[in-house]
């Protein structure tokens, strides 16, 4: 996968392996002190167990409400790389007072360390996500930040295995915790050593260091940006959700599906893999841009298997069940379905998002937004606890039917991502539809010159009714396309075009007054820095050739003078969706097909002529066609 070819790069590959064994670190002292509380110190010291833990996972959080904001004004006024330098020192410190705890067996200084491991943890935070975009091109910053995400689940996954085994090992005292948690300590640090330098955010930055106002004034600065904000709760919305399931494995596990502790470890590690996969399959989805279609792709899983993983979890568990045990019980690949997927959808759900919090953030202010973001993030945490223990303690619900729930409110979110940003949604689904169809080659220098932002006007020659969808999957901005009202006024679809922005055209002679309508709206449209797109023929071609451009064009252009992108389709013609005669026997232009869409260089505003536009369409549509893929 092109993603994993970041990691044979220095600047992120270092990057890489400090934070994956910093988030291993954490969670190796943190599961091997839960499994020494519970089985050796807490008990021997008369403490209850069950509390300390739930106390250690408040004390790891709590940091991260009081110090994110001041932690991300220090990211934003001095220069990262030599910050990760000295936290990694800080780790070492940490695990050296963390081996003097454990030797002296002392609760409240263990209770301490966790502590400082959430400290450190908040510290290294706004760091972590706001140096991403310095050390990758755009281009890349999906594909880092999946690899990201695919690290941190990996490292827990790790963490939560390899912990209890090193505080179980029977020693006179567990060393074998202080040695592990010292030696990737020291790993961390020295990968962070080939960290190079990056620019310096606001180096004019006056710093508050006052936690309350510091933090509102923080949070305050997510609401300056729309977009950004609603990602920002997307992403804490994903703990939300990803902790609930997280949290409750082991006791499902237990009591639900009366596994040991082998199947609870591979049923964790069936939904990290499943987050790990989801997070590296964005990059390959999204080809190279930040593709907001897949968050309400990935909502939708989320809510589809999380409600599947409540119906098919068995009413009576078995007893102390082996994981080949638990395989061999009906209905049990369903249940590893679930999980796999509710984590692949996870994936898709938070990588686009983080990627987007990112490149709308500036470098002079992107540690102080993700510090914004982990104070969400630690809140909806805690909200989630607290749904927990009032649906299973209070309400008495199951597991089962507490993730039930959970995927319900999801179902809320993913409707209201959808209504949010339904062209990015619907753009994804044409890329996805048009590549389940046909095997789409996109040609041309200009798909390298297409305009990140502002408006242009999009022509092609019209061979099919699919014509938009391979377009619009192509393209990674969202397209309004100009459509026949007949089609647009179909039974049962008129609302699907209007959610996707389409424009209802008509012949003058048919209805003049939809016709400038139309025109309006294209304008408008334009106007608003959008892409429109056109197939300036005025409908599917008979024979397969191009045919004369209408005047629309002309209009469209003397109206507002923008960029045109020429294209061209072919191998088209002739499949069921074409007006080709015969189109229902033949196997050529069936389903699978090979399809070529040309993307010319951009035609700079106020230099594009209908008659010239066709002739260059004319011309490479039978350059395609005389040259077949």
């Amino acid at each position: 996968m092109n993603a994993l070819r970041l990691l044979r790069q220095r600047r992120f590959g270092a990057f890489f392996t400090v934070q994956a064994l910093g988030a291993l670190n954490d969670n190796v002292f943190r599961n091997a002190l839960a499994t020494l509380l519970v089985f050796g110190i807490g008990v021997e010291a008369g403490w209850d167990p069950a509390g300390l833990v739930n106390l250690a996972a408040l004390l790891f959080i709590l940091p991260f409400f009081l110090f994110s904001a001041v932690f991300g004004q220090l990211a934003d006024r001095f220069e990262k790389s030599g910050m990760i330098r000295w936290i990694k020192l800080f780790e070492i410190v940490i695990c050296a007072y963390a081996g003097l705890a454990l030797y002296l067996g002392d609760v409240v200084l263990l209770m301490s360390v966790v502590f400082l491991l959430g400290f450190q943890s908040t510290l290294f935070g706004p760091i972590k996500y706001s140096i991403l975009p310095q050390l990758l091109p755009p281009a890349q910053l999906t594909a880092g930040n999946g690899l990201v995400a695919a690290g941190t689940y990996i490292a827990i996954l790790a963490g939560t295995i390899l912990g209890p085994l090193l505080a179980g090992l029977e020693l006179g005292w567990p060393w074998a915790v202080l040695v592990g948690t010292l030696i990737i300590a020291g790993i961390g640090w020295l990968a962070a050593l080939a960290l190079p330098p990056v620019p310096i955010g606001d180096p004019s930055l006056k710093l508050n260091l006052d936690p309350v106002t510091a933090s509102w004034a923080t949070l305050r600065r997510l609401g300056r940006n729309r977009n950004r904000l609603h990602s920002v709760l997307g992403v804490a919305w994903f703990w939300f959700y990803g902790s609930i399931f997280l949290v409750q494995i082991p006791a499902y596990t237990q009591g639900v599906l009366g596994g040991d502790e082998r199947a609870l470890a591979a049923l964790l590690a069936l939904f990290i893999v499943g987050i790990s996969t989801g997070a590296l399959l964005c990059d390959k989805l999204s080809r190279g841009a930040i593709e907001i279609g897949l968050v309400p792709i990935g909502a939708v899983g989320m809510t589809v298997f999380g409600l599947d993983l409540m119906l098919a979890s068995p009413s009576t568990p078995l007893t102390e069940a082996s994981i080949a045990e638990l395989l061999a019980r009906d209905g049990s690949l369903r249940i590893v379905a679930d999980l796999v997927l509710i984590g692949v959808s996870g994936g898709l759900f938070i990588v686009p998002l983080y990627a987007l919090v990112q490149s709308q953030s500036g470098n002079d202010e992107r540690a102080r937004v993700i510090a914004g973001m982990n104070i969400m993030n630690a809140l909806f945490m805690v909200l989630a606890s607290a749904l927990a223990i009032l649906l299973l303690s209070v309400a008495g619900l199951s597991i089962p039917q507490l993730f039930g729930v959970v995927a319900l409110l999801n179902l809320a979110v993913g409707v209201y991502i959808v209504l949010l940003v339904p062209e990015f949604a619907l753009r994804f689904l044409m890329w996805v539809i048009s590549r389940l169809v046909y095997r789409v080659r996109v040609v041309g220098t200009g798909i390298q010159h297409l305009p990140a932002e502002g408006p242009a006007l999009i022509t092609c020659n019209h061979l099919s009714f699919m014509d938009p969808l391979i377009i619009g999957g192509t393209i990674q901005r969202p397209i309004r396309f100009v459509m026949t009202h007949r089609i647009y006024h179909l039974r049962g679809l008129t609302w699907l075009f209007r959610l996707a922005g389409a424009i209802p055209v008509a012949p003058a002679r048919e209805n003049p007054a939809l016709l400038q309508r139309a025109f309006e709206a294209v304008d408008d449209a334009l106007a608003r820095g959008e892409l429109v797109g056109i197939f300036p023929e005025g409908g599917l071609s008979p024979d397969g050739d191009v045919q004369p451009f209408r005047a629309g064009i002309s209009e469209i252009l003397a109206r507002r003078p923008v960029p045109v992108i020429p294209m061209a389709l072919e191998g088209l013609w002739g499949g069921v969706f074409s007006r080709a005669p015969g189109r229902w026997r033949r196997r050529d232009r069936g389903f699978f097909s090979r399809v070529q869409l040309k993307i010319l260089d951009p035609v700079a505003p106020g230099q594009a002529d209908r008659r010239e536009l066709e002739a260059l369409t004319r011309h490479h549509h039978d350059q395609l066609r005389s040259h077949p893929t």
